[in-house]
């Protein structure tokens, strides 16, 4: 223990410090993801398994298109840590214009699907409700990447609180706009899960106005608006951005879509498997964005010592991130495992899906140690920008491994939706091992921590 405190206490200290508030601004949005599903929930199971489906759709997108921005993160990470602040300035406009690019391919990419939403074999009941609910997640995509530019950017100085306070704050707007809106409340039409939506795109479009306006006017950004306003265009920055933010998305699109994808076999078993699947997917964000928290936390260290040349401090981040992560993982895990029974009552009436839920916490905890080690390792592997090899990792992981297996064990061993989880541990924990192999192996030769 001694000697454990002795080489990783300042680093676990530091993760903590840059960490935190990171988890607190994931904590609003799982907290958010609570409020929406509660609300929806009880509003109607059918409204429940609807929101299931345009969620996963576009949870995949979101997941994509954060792993894009993601690319920024050591950009500006190893400008900050080399003191070039002007550049790192210049960074971020060019991850604004990039973001805004990537969100229009998406846009188009889901609208075509949009359009297509009828013969993906969904209960014809649920369809009157997702198309309207499906177009207003559409228009707020934008800002949801708009939104990401600014908040890779502060967090890559290691301005992790403006962030968190901004979404502590989007979120409280947008769980009192779904009370409003979803229930009819001071004299408005009652929405339902319609109402959900436009809430969510009013507190997207102010998130992003709250964060332009403080990077415009804040005195402590001054050196960085001096990139951002009036250097020359970087095409260099531009296609490294590109160049880095690709492969994290992609790598992170296919482990969404491990899970969102899954959506249509979900769908496939009836409106109470999407309605459980939903309430699961929700619980699972409590775990997955607090390790991502903290994993954003040891990207940006490991860009910061990577700026400076520093690669026996980038294992020891890496290192010291997978020990508070797998701290995390047994607390958290073990809250969730004893709410079990209950979570499903929490969310709905409905008595078949309050019965199906807790089936789906034993491989809900068998994945948590593979969560956390490919959270982990990919964020290592980002800091370093060792990025392209995560695509072809991910592809075998969640597509070769993970969705196959889904379907072998929901249909053809007849294990339903208990099945289609059964196969998320097998893809995580292949991810994570693999990952940290290569951490591990572009490292290995330097000293050993």
């Amino acid at each position: 223990m001694n000697r454990l405190l002795k080489n990783y206490g300042d680093h676990y200290r530091a993760l903590l410090k840059l960490g935190l508030p990171i988890v607190v601004g994931q904590l609003g949005v799982i907290v958010l993801g609570f409020a929406d599903t509660l609300m929806i929930g009880h509003h109607s199971t059918v409204e429940l398994g609807a929101a299931s489906f345009v969620n996963n759709m576009f949870n995949l997108c979101i997941i994509f298109s954060t792993g894009f921005s993601y690319g920024l993160t050591p950009v500006v990470g190893t400008l900050y840590g080399g003191g070039r602040l002007a550049e790192a300035g210049s960074a971020l406009r060019c991850s604004l214009v990039a973001n805004t690019l990537v969100a229009l391919l998406e846009m188009a990419v889901m609208t075509v699907l949009y359009c297509n939403v009828e013969r993906l074999g969904q209960p014809e009941e649920l369809i009157p409700l997702i198309k309207p609910y499906y177009l207003v997640l559409l228009v707020s995509l934008l800002f949801v990447m708009l939104f990401n530019a600014f908040k890779q950017f502060a967090d890559g100085i290691t301005d992790t609180r403006t962030a968190m306070w901004i979404l502590l704050g989007g979120n409280v707007l947008n769980i009192a706009g779904n009370y409003v809106l979803i229930n009819g409340k001071l004299g408005l039409p009652e929405l339902g899960l319609l109402g959900a939506g436009l809430s969510t795109l009013l507190s997207r479009i102010l998130m992003v106005v709250a964060f332009a306006w403080i990077v415009l006017r804040a005195p402590r950004f001054r050196r960085y608006r001096v990139g951002l306003l009036r250097s020359p265009w970087s095409g260099v920055l531009f296609r490294r951005l590109q160049a880095l933010g690709w492969p994290v998305g992609l790598q992170m699109g296919m482990e969404t879509a491990s899970f969102s994808l899954s959506i249509i076999m979900v769908g496939w078993l009836g409106t109470i498997a999407l309605a459980s699947h939903q309430i699961m997917l929700t619980v699972s964000q409590f775990t997955f964005m607090m390790y991502y928290g903290m994993g954003a936390a040891v990207a940006v260290r490991v860009s910061n010592y990577r700026g400076v040349g520093d690669v026996l401090n980038v294992r020891r981040s890496a290192k010291a991130g997978f020990h508070l992560i797998l701290a995390m993982a047994v607390v958290l895990s073990a809250i969730v495992f004893a709410c079990r029974r209950e979570v499903g009552g929490w969310f709905t009436d409905n008595a078949e899906v309050t019965m199906l839920v807790p089936a789906l916490f034993v491989p809900f905890l068998l994945y948590q140690f593979g969560d956390g080690l490919q959270i982990t390792f990919a964020n290592a592997l980002r800091g370093i920008s060792d990025v392209k090899p995560m695509m072809f990792i991910a592809f075998i992981a969640y597509f070769v491994i993970s969705l196959p297996l889904g379907y072998l064990f929901a249909f053809v061993a007849d294990w339903g939706l208990v099945g289609i989880w059964a196969a998320f541990p097998f893809g995580l924990t292949t991810a994570g091992l693999l990952f940290w192999l290569r951490f591990r192996r572009k490292t290995m030769l330097h000293n050993a921590c």
